[in-house]
C-alpha cells in the first residue's frame, strides 16, 4: 500500500502543480516587497552621499567666494545648507533598521504544511 501523499501526487499531479504555484507567488509577492524596501535603503544612501559631497564642494566655494569679495552674504550659508539638510534626512532614512520579519507568511506556511505531512504520515 502507498503512502496517501504518493498516491495523490500519483492520481491527481494537478494539485501539487496548484500548490508549487502558491508556494510561488507567494515567494515572488514576499521577495518584491523586501526588495522594494531594499531599494529605498539604497536610494536613501546614495541620496546621502551625493549631497553630502555636494555640500562640501558648495561649501567650499562659498568659503572662496567670502574671502574674494570680503565680505558676508546670507546667500554663503544658505546654498550648501540646502543640500546639508537633505543629506542628513537621508542618512537618517539610510539607517533606519530592515524590517526583521521578512518572508513570515512563507515561513508559516511550510510549517503548516509539514505538520499537515506528518499527520498524514
Amino acid at each position: 500500500m502507498l503512502h496517501p501523499l504518493i498516491s495523490t501526487v500519483i492520481q491527481r499531479p494537478d494539485l501539487v502543480v496548484d500548490h508549487a504555484s502558491a508556494y510561488a507567488s507567494l515567494f515572488r509577492k514576499e521577495a518584491t516587497d523586501a526588495s522594494k524596501e531594499l531599494l529605498g535603503k539604497a536610494i536613501s544612501w546614495g541620496l546621502a552621499l551625493v549631497c553630502g559631497l555636494l555640500f562640501v564642494i558648495l561649501a567650499a566655494i562659498a568659503v572662496m567666494m567670502g574671502f574674494l569679495h570680503q565680505a558676508f552674504h546670507w546667500s554663503l550659508l544658505v546654498v550648501p545648507a540646502v543640500p546639508l539638510v537633505v543629506a542628513v534626512l537621508a542618512f537618517v532614512n539610510a539607517r533606519k533598521p530592515l524590517a526583521s520579519d521578512r518572508f513570515t507568511e512563507l515561513r508559516a506556511q511550510l510549517d503548516s504544511d509539514a505538520q499537515a505531512l506528518r499527520m498524514a504520515a
